[in-house]
């Protein structure tokens, strides 16, 4: 029997959520349906689902496309008016089992966005794992509470919502029993998490939640995080148990205070410094991750200057470098507009700091005996996140010690101990 094929757009977030959909969608009987989960992060994004779109129709000229994620709750009025499209669905439609039951009845409503900004539960699918069968992401949160000026993602995910901490620690022990040896926690605002709930919760007492309830999960590991919301029971986690990966991957998109207060952050460069001194002073051999962005409004030469200087200020690693690009109803959108052109020029200048830093990192790590998580056949992760190529075949879900040799620029390669 035919499965319906889903199309994931963006983040973490939305390919956990994915699995969900295509579970949802095959009980529905939708077997020849095409689910397109967007992303509304850029103007670009948006651009490319719908370019997305017309490729699938004409690929699949008698599939019932159904279009989903940010974009269609976002700019629901752009999607149903593309010929292509069958069904619009909102962010909180798409995970509901009956959101696809009602799909599969000849004349449902095409068009099913309702106000996200109304809902208040979350993640009641609780997905499991995808892509590996050694990892697997758990949705904790979602939805977002803060107003940066370039950002239109808390209009398509709603307000900021958690999990309460049983389900989640039931979610990870049943993974864990499934098979999967490391847990990524995910969300749109990780560290907002617990605010919504009762008692004194927090991100850092839900992991402590989990490694103590789940003695048998490896690795667990965290999505991208505000460092400004990290609370104490989160660095004291990084620094006490071994069992959390040392690699955080950090929401900082700019180096200059100036710019940082006209995105309307919520932390200053010195704030960003400091927490990453804190966490190295912590956890000795954490890496650092981060999201930047090139070519907000008014960025002048010395503000991306201090931008590109943050790379090496705070030690960053595995850099996401996001063009500016402005996105209709944001406050930034509205703000003076640096030129196209130069900002893919300085785009690609923090690509390349983020190269020569990832390099210096793979450097580092030759000689060294590191445990690699085997994703597929002689591939895997280290716990700093870098991938590494082993000889060998070993299966999805093996823990491999390894001694690493050299890397290809973008790779570790090892030999696994005898």
């Amino acid at each position: 029997m035919a499965s319906p094929t889903v199309i994931t757009l963006g983040c973490r977030l939305n390919a956990t959520e994915s699995v969900a959909m295509q579970t949802y969608a095959a009980a529905a009987g939708l077997e020849h349906a095409v689910l397109v989960n967007t992303c509304a992060v850029t103007g670009e994004a948006v651009r490319q689902a719908a370019q997305t779109i017309r490729r699938l129709r004409r690929e699949r000229p008698e599939a019932q496309i159904i279009v989903t994620g940010c974009a269609a709750q976002t700019e629901p009025e752009r999607f149903s008016a593309m010929p292509e499209v069958d069904h619009v669905v909102g962010n909180a439609e798409k995970m509901s089992a009956a959101t696809y039951f009602s799909l599969a009845i000849a004349g449902s409503a095409r068009v099913q966005v309702g106000d996200i900004m109304r809902v208040r539960e979350t993640a009641s699918h609780l997905v499991g794992g995808f892509g590996h069968r050694s990892r697997a992401f758990v949705e904790v949160q979602n939805g977002c509470d803060h107003r940066c000026t370039f950002c239109i993602i808390p209009f398509g995910r709603g307000p900021s919502r958690s999990v309460p901490a049983g389900s989640v620690v039931a979610e990870v022990r049943r993974l864990v029993e499934g098979g999967a040896r490391e847990v990524v926690l995910t969300g749109v605002d990780l560290t907002s998490y617990g605010a919504d709930l009762a008692g004194e919760v927090s991100l850092g007492w839900l992991v402590r939640q989990i490694l103590k309830h789940v003695p048998e999960l490896t690795r667990l590991r965290l999505s991208s995080i505000d460092q400004v919301e990290a609370d104490r029971q989160l660095l004291d986690a990084l620094a006490e148990e071994s069992r959390l990966m040392p690699h955080l991957h950090l929401s900082m998109q700019s180096g200059d205070d100036m710019i940082l207060k006209r995105m309307k952050r919520r932390h200053l460069r010195a704030d960003a410094m400091k927490f990453c001194e804190t966490a190295r002073r912590l956890r000795p051999d954490v890496v650092f991750g981060a999201d930047l962005i090139a070519g907000f409004p008014t960025e002048t030469d010395a503000m991306f200057e201090r931008t590109l200087d943050i790379v090496g200020d705070c030690g960053l690693t595995w850099l996401h470098v996001f063009p500016y690009s402005p996105r209709k109803g944001t406050p930034a959108a509205r703000m003076p507009q640096v030129p196209r052109t130069l900002i893919k020029e300085r785009a690609a200048r923090l690509r390349a700091r983020g190269e020569d830093a990832r390099r210096r990192h793979l450097d580092a790590e030759i000689g060294r005996s590191v445990e690699v998580l085997i994703e597929q056949s002689g591939i895997g992760r280290t716990p700093h996140f870098a991938e590494a190529r082993l000889n060998g075949s070993d299966p999805s879900g093996a823990l491999i010690k390894a001694r690493i040799t050299s890397h290809d620029g973008r790779r570790l390669i090892g030999l696994a101990a005898a």
